[in-house]
Formats: structure tokens, C-alpha cells, sequence
């Protein structure tokens, strides 16, 4: 189950559950929308994939319990500022390569 991080990773914007403007790679790795597609260039510091939209906990138990009041939403932050010069050299690496491809 997604952890839900409660901000960006490198520029620590608040990122609350409902958050729209939330990224996440396959693991879990959480940005801001303006730092991952801006800064990062849709190129996770962490492990080189890509990013897609963080999908939102539903807030109301729809079904079988499956909601945030009884799954909620982490609360200590991480943060972990990226090397821009050390991202630079991996973004040039895999340049040119689909995140599905990398």
C-alpha cells in the first residue's frame, strides 16, 4: 500500500493525500509535480525511472474499509535533497530512453 509521503523529497512543498500536483516512481519516491518534471526532468534521482501521477486515497469508505480514515496517510516527512550537478550526469545518461524503456 502507498505510503502517501507528505512532501516533496527535494524541495519539501507539502504534499497532502489529495494532492494533485503529487509524482511518485515505482519506489515511491515522492516529488512535487514543478521538481519532477521541471528540475528532475522526469528522471528519478533515486533510481533513474520515471514519474506518474500519485493516485488519491479515497476519503470515504466506499468499499471494505479501503479508505484513509483507517489507511491514512504517513506523517513523517522525508526529505532528501537531490545533487543537481550528480542528477545532471545521470539525466544525460539515459537521455533519449522512455522511462518505460530505462
Amino acid at each position: 500500500m502507498l505510503e502517501l509521503r507528505p512532501n516533496c523529497e527535494h524541495c519539501n512543498i507539502a504534499l497532502p493525500p489529495d494532492a494533485a500536483n503529487a509524482r511518485i516512481c515505482s519506489f515511491e519516491c515522492t516529488f512535487c509535480a514543478a521538481c519532477a518534471e521541471g528540475l528532475l526532468q522526469d528522471v528519478c534521482p533515486n533510481c533513474g525511472g520515471g514519474f506518474v501521477p500519485r493516485p488519491v486515497r479515497p476519503r470515504r469508505d466506499w468499499k471494505n474499509g479501503n479508505y484513509l480514515g483507517k489507511h491514512p496517510a504517513r506523517t513523517e516527512p522525508k526529505l532528501r535533497p537531490v545533487d543537481l550537478a550528480a542528477h545532471a550526469a545521470l539525466v544525460q545518461a539515459v537521455s533519449g530512453i522512455p522511462p518505460q524503456e530505462r
